[in-house]
């Protein structure tokens, strides 16, 4: 019995080490204080070295009374935080959606929302959601972050053709902001988005932008303008009435790009070669300028440009929407990240990298990047916590490199067969590290198929008892990956339409212990589910289907090896050119170099 009990004890242990020691996993970052509700945490480092945060809070849920905008400090890269510092105190007046910024004097100027006229009522009936609404307003510290200004400034908001056709008709104006007001030359520049119906619909996007808040010290004296000059901003009426939570970025060029949210499946994207005063038309932000539309939810999407002039941007990688009733994720349980890298003025993306996961139907968003030192951390929200993440150098780089030069990677190689001869073969199978132990693998081939129909197999080391691996072809021309512990088993198949007969193809199979993910890459593509309504996201996932509490559970794969033999090609017409199997999980841009480096001449 002691026995057992001290097997179990062994096994517990190692499933918490193995979370705890993945930078991905959200629940073991950095914490940040909050009250309870928390949003929203953007982070700036003052000119003494130390991490300003500011952030909306509050004891109840998010837009409940006493809800209110708070900044906290770190003096050691957020290990430790002081107490939450009022920016605006809980009370009467809600206040929201602080966005901070530090101009070379060292002040920090916090924008955000304040309900200033208390308005709690439309159409005589109260309102729940009082904190999109009434002044947009900012504060002031000298003595980084310890103190704020007593008066709140006013932003000036010109009544245009979104607020006349609002609920209130332009006698109370809708709007926030997620948007970190970002430097440009002696400029600032930020995005908000307005709303024409209360609440959460019929969104533009409109720009402040001051040529003096960099130098005036009297915050009377600050001149803002709002732009675009016209009575309508950056909105698209084919991408519908969801469009919110813009956020720019300057090009290297000069120009502006700009992204947002919507509830279509993908973000929208708009470029201004003017300075914000026009926009060309929102379209879908695709991979690069006519390619395929790059998945996100109704959630922020946010796009940063890192100071060697390149992007990156953060998405779920999902057309999932928050609130699905079917499947087991909110749609942002998983965030990942696109490096972009700016060509004749435009941004073209690489494919995404997984950066950030949490439990199943919670979510994370919200988020922040903060480079110092050539180190690059992540602050988000799953609304009930904030922490701070730091990202491998290797993986945000990585995102950049995705363009070339290339090599294969050889950290990690098990095992690694050239040129398999046609017809059958055996040949031994290394030990894969345990998936419910946080362990991971990867699968890397390379391959030709005389004809796509299913039930053939190209890779199985599946025991007697089941247990085990095999790659075969499945409907609609697809591969997939069977994986199974001898009591669990789980399978998940590539994007239709990616193969086809007789030509050489690259597939990289990441099974991922962690996150509890299968990622597909095929030919240098990460599989994202395509056009199939059915398939809105293009991860497998080690989850149960949720029950009538909607709660899905994580499916605890073990080990996967199978038998001590792996048969190659048992039933394929067709062939394997290369095999690499590695006992970590690949990133997407090692994948994708593995294919680049081996387009021509398979490695």
């Amino acid at each position: 019995m002691k026995t057992v009990i001290s097997c179990l004890l062994a096994s517990v242990l190692m499933i918490a080490y193995a979370a705890a020691s993945d930078p991905r996993n959200f629940d073991t970052g950095l914490l940040i204080p909050d009250e309870s509700y928390c949003d929203q945490p953007y982070i700036v480092v003052a000119k003494n070295g130390e991490w300003v945060c500011t952030m909306t809070t509050g004891r109840g849920r998010e837009s409940q009374p006493g809800q209110h905008v708070v900044a906290t400090i770190s003096k050691d890269q957020g290990h430790t935080w002081s107490e939450l510092v009022d920016i605006e105190p809980p009370g009467r007046i809600e206040s929201s959606w602080a966005v901070p910024l530090m101009v070379p004097s060292g002040r920090i100027y916090a924008f955000y929302n304040y309900n200033g006229d208390n308005i709690r009522k439309l159409r005589g009936k109260s309102i729940k959601i009082p904190t999109l609404l009434g002044w947009y307003v900012y504060k002031f510290s000298d003595d980084n972050g310890r103190t704020w200004s007593k008066r709140r400034y006013r932003l000036p908001i010109p009544v245009t053709a979104v607020d006349r056709r609002n609920d209130w008709h332009s006698s109370v104006q809708l709007f926030w902001c997620i948007d970190k007001p970002t430097i440009m030359g002696g400029d600032v520049i930020f995005a908000f988005t307005r709303m024409g119906k209360y609440i959460h619909d019929l969104g533009e996007g409109w720009f402040f932008r001051s040529d003096n808040i960099l130098i005036e010290a009297n915050p009377e004296n600050i001149c803002w303008r709002l732009l675009p000059v016209t009575e309508r901003g950056v909105r698209s009426e084919e991408m519908g009435s969801i469009q919110e939570e813009h956020n720019v970025v300057p090009l290297n060029n000069g120009d502006l790009f700009c992204v947002y949210r919507t509830s279509k499946g993908y973000a929208g994207g708009s470029y201004s070669r003017d300075g914000a005063r026009t926009w060309t038309k929102p379209m879908p932000v695709t991979y690069t300028p006519i390619g395929r539309k790059i998945k996100t939810p109704r959630a922020c999407t946010k796009i940063w440009r890192a100071t060697n002039g390149k992007y990156l941007m953060w998405i779920h990688n999902t057309a999932l929407q928050l609130h699905s009733k079917i499947w087991p994720m909110t749609g942002r349980d998983l965030a990942w990240l696109v490096g972009g890298i700016e060509r004749d003025g435009m941004i073209h993306w690489s494919q995404p990298e997984l950066v950030c996961y949490v439990s199943p139907r919670r979510g994370v968003s919200y988020p922040d990047l903060i480079e110092v030192e050539d180190r690059y951390f992540i602050s988000a929200t799953n609304k009930r916590e904030a922490r701070l993440i730091e990202l491998s150098r290797a993986l945000v780089e990585g995102l950049w490199r995705q363009s070339g030069p290339y090599a294969v990677t050889q950290s990690g190689i098990v095992m690694s067969r050239k040129g398999a001869p046609d017809g059958p073969s055996i040949i031994p199978m290394p030990r894969l590290p345990k998936l419910s132990s946080g362990g991971a693998f990867t699968l890397d081939l390379w391959f030709r198929l005389n004809d796509l129909s299913a039930g053939q197999v190209l890779l199985d080391s599946r025991s007697p008892s089941g247990a085990g691996l095999a790659v075969t072809t499945a409907a609609e021309g697809t591969v997939q990956l069977e994986l199974s512990d001898g009591r669990t088993s789980v399978t998940w198949a590539s994007d239709p339409g990616l193969l086809t007969t007789g030509e050489r193809h690259h597939a990289v199979f990441i099974v991922d212990g962690g996150p509890k993910t299968i990622s597909i890459v095929i030919d240098g593509r990460l599989c994202d589910g395509g056009n199939d309504p059915s398939r809105p996201f293009g991860v497998g996932r080690f989850l149960t289907t949720p029950g009538k509490n909607r709660r899905a559970e994580v499916v605890e794969l073990g080990d996967v090896s199978g038998s001590e033999q792996l048969r190659i090609l048992p039933v394929l017409k067709g062939h394997i050119e290369n095999l690499r199997i590695y006992d970590r999980y690949l990133l997407t841009s090692e994948a994708v170099g593995n294919y680049r480096v081996s387009c021509s001449d398979s490695q």
